[in-house]
């Protein structure tokens, strides 16, 4: 019996895209499929929260709708790089270049390589190693299928690729995309099979291929930007990682809170502006406060945003972080972007044995 698995599917609204993240529960060894440039700072926070070192992350193929994420993975986390072989030399700064057959471990668990090419050479579909999920990339879509009409695509090829590699799976196999403009999430094999107007059913290679070479779609809208820049992995053009503040050492949660820690706060109380979100009653309760620290209740703050000095960047304090959290928000639609909620708030502070003021 295999180990149970940990597994989330994130999406990516701008492109529509689906990123998969796997790790085995008791090595806390990860995954991460297709991850997106974007979506980074809420891959990686993830990451954090549960605990997870990530081996590797896997693109099922060259994408042309979006970005990968994966060297700012690497160069965050030290993970390695996975993609196809098959692109050949167009391909650079990959630590495994895959082919069929291959194997990737984490853990207990681990992922098999089958190449599914058709949308493109390079395209690959991973499959869990107990067949109970294959992650199917651009190749076969949630009643749909990739279109073949540009980077070396082939819909006869592509027609191989979904009855010999995805159909032969266990009917009950999930199947897990890449993308979907609809909302699904996912399907299985056997639904697939069933229902799949361009493949399921009765169809041969001749519907097939008929209906793939009369879609008319229109050229995706950053496939100038996304193909040069996925052939490297996804590396930026001076090859430095985006920073979240060039204030202060700022992170983003998974639930996009921007959030700094309070020993740092402690050790530059002269470089930021503090700003308490209790109630009153609480500002020189048994917690205390943050010597210099300007009250504004929370339910205060949306009136008295232009009382809040931005002169220096905000940090907003509560008793736990999660009333703190949300002035942030409330700032920041108001157009105060230098701003960060102090990560377990008063509490943490005085665990922290850091200074506290009553008046």
């Amino acid at each position: 019996m295999n180990t149970p698995l940990i597994f989330r599917q994130l999406f990516d609204a701008d492109s529509s895209t689906y990123t998969y993240l796997l790790a085995d529960p008791d090595t806390k060894e990860a995954v991460l499929i297709d991850p997106v440039f974007e979506q980074h700072l809420r891959d990686r926070a993830l990451l954090e929260e549960l605990d997870l070192k990530l081996l590797y992350t896997l693109d099922t193929h060259c994408h042309a709708d979006h970005v990968t994420g994966a060297w700012l993975m690497q160069q965050a986390t030290g993970s390695k790089i996975g993609i196809s072989g098959r692109y050949g030399e167009m391909l650079s700064g990959a630590d495994a270049l895959l082919d069929h057959g291959d194997v990737v471990k984490f853990g207990s668990r681990s992922l098999e390589v089958r190449a599914t090419p058709g949308h493109t050479d390079g395209c690959v579909t991973f499959v869990l190693d107990d067949q109970s999920m294959a992650f199917t990339g651009d190749c076969l879509l949630i009643r749909s299928a990739g279109r073949c009409d540009f980077q070396q695509g082939n819909a006869s090829t592509m027609y191989e690729s979904i009855t010999e590699q995805i159909f032969s799976l266990p009917d009950d196999c999930l199947v897990w995309p890449a993308h979907d403009y609809s909302g699904r999430t996912v399907s299985s094999v056997k639904e697939e099979k069933l229902y799949n107007p361009r493949i399921g059913g009765e169809a041969d290679e001749r519907d097939f291929v008929g209906y793939m070479d009369n879609l008319g779609l229109p050229h995706p809208k950053k496939i100038d930007i996304a193909i040069p820049a996925n052939c490297i992995c996804g590396r930026t053009e001076d090859g430095t990682m985006p920073v979240i503040a060039t204030w202060g050492p700022v992170r983003q949660t998974y639930s996009g809170i921007k959030e700094i820690e309070p020993q740092w706060v402690a050790e530059n109380l002269d470089q930021v502006h503090v700003l308490d979100v209790r109630g009153v009653e609480e500002f020189n309760d048994d917690l205390g406060h943050i010597h210099g620290a300007q009250l504004v209740p929370l339910h205060e703050l949306e009136q008295r945003v232009g009382d809040v000095s931005t002169d220096q960047p905000v940090v907003t304090v509560c008793k736990s972080g999660r009333r703190s959290g949300q002035a942030s928000i409330i700032l920041k639609k108001k157009g105060i972007t230098e701003v960060a909620s102090m990560r377990g708030g008063m509490l943490k502070w005085n665990q922290s044995d850091l200074p506290v003021a009553r008046d």
